[in-house]
C-alpha cells in the first residue's frame, strides 16, 4: 500500500519550549503538531490520482492565465473564472477521496478545524494590511496590486466577491486536497506551495506570486497538521475576501 499523506503519531519534542505561553501553544497546535491519521490508498489509486491531478493542473493554469490577462471590466472574466473553479473542483473530486481534517482542542481532544484557521486568517490579513501600506509607497509594486484590484473596481463587486469565494474554496480542494495527496510524503507543503505559485505566475504579476507563496505556506502547514482541507479553506476565503474589500481603500489611501 502506498501512502498519500504522512500519518502522524507522537508529538514532537522540538516544540516543547512553545508550551510555556498561550501564543506558542496555539501556533504549535495550528501549524506544527500533526494530528494522528492514516490516509492510505493502493498503488493503482495513487497513480490514478496523480494522472488526474496533472491534467487538472495544466487546464487550471491555462484558464487562470487567460482570465487574469483580460482587460478589467471584460465580461468574459466572470465565465472564465467560474469555469476555472469548476475545473479545480471536478478534478479534485475525480482524483480520489478528500478529507476535512481534525484539529487539537484546548482540552487535548480533537474537533473539526474552525477556530484555528479563522484566527490564522485574521492574523494573516493584519500582516497583509501592514505590508500593503509599505507597498503603496512603491509605485511599481502599487501598480501590480492595482492591476489585480481593477477587476473588482470595474466589475460588479458582489459578483466578484462570489467568484472570489468560490475560487478560494475550489483552489483549496485542489491544491491542499487532491494535489497535496498526489505528492505523497516528500515535502508536500513545499511542493504544493511551489506549484501554487507557479500556476499563479502565468498571470505575469509578481505581487500575486508573492501572495501565493505566503498563503500557500500558511494553508499548507495547516493541511499537514489537520490532515484535511477544511482549515485551509476557511483561512483562504478569509484572506481572499478581506483583501478584496480592504486593499482597494488601503492602497488608494497610501497611493
Amino acid at each position: 500500500m502506498k501512502r498519500k499523506d504522512r500519518p502522524s503519531g507522537q508529538r514532537s519534542g522540538k516544540a516543547a519550549w512553545w508550551q510555556n505561553n498561550e501564543v506558542g501553544r496555539f501556533l504549535n497546535a495550528a501549524l506544527l503538531d500533526p494530528v494522528p491519521r492514516n490516509h492510505r490508498e493502493s498503488d493503482q489509486a495513487f497513480r490514478r490520482r496523480r494522472v488526474v491531478v496533472a491534467i487538472t493542473l495544466v487546464c487550471g493554469a491555462v484558464l487562470l492565465g487567460i482570465s487574469l490577462n483580460l482587460e478589467p471590466g471584460d465580461r468574459r472574466f466572470y465565465g472564465l473564472t467560474l469555469l476555472l473553479a469548476a475545473v479545480w473542483t471536478v478534478g479534485s473530486l475525480l482524483s480520489g477521496p478528500l478529507h476535512l481534517g481534525w484539529a487539537r482542542t484546548r482540552g487535548q481532544g480533537q474537533a473539526r478545524p474552525v477556530v484555528q484557521p479563522i484566527t490564522l486568517g485574521l492574523f494573516a490579513v493584519a500582516i497583509a494590511c501592514a505590508i500593503a501600506l509599505a507597498v503603496g509607497q512603491i509605485p511599481p509594486l502599487r501598480e501590480q496590486v492595482n492591476s489585480v484590484l481593477d477587476f473588482a473596481r470595474y466589475s460588479s463587486l458582489p459578483l466578484v466577491a462570489l467568484i472570489t469565494l468560490v475560487n478560494g474554496l475550489s483552489e483549496e480542494l485542489f491544491f491542499r486536497g487532491a494535489l497535496y495527496a498526489a505528492i505523497g510524503e516528500r515535502f508536500p507543503v513545499l511542493w504544493t506551495t511551489a506549484l501554487y505559485a507557479a500556476t499563479t505566475a502565468v498571470a505575469g504579476n509578481p505581487m500575486l506570486v508573492f501572495a501565493a507563496v505566503v498563503l500557500g505556506l500558511l494553508v499548507g502547514l495547516q493541511r499537514r497538521v489537520t490532515g484535511g482541507i477544511l482549515g485551509p479553506m476557511l483561512t483562504h476565503v478569509i484572506w481572499s475576501l478581506s483583501m478584496l474589500f480592504i486593499l482597494p481603500p488601503l492602497i488608494g489611501t497610501v497611493g
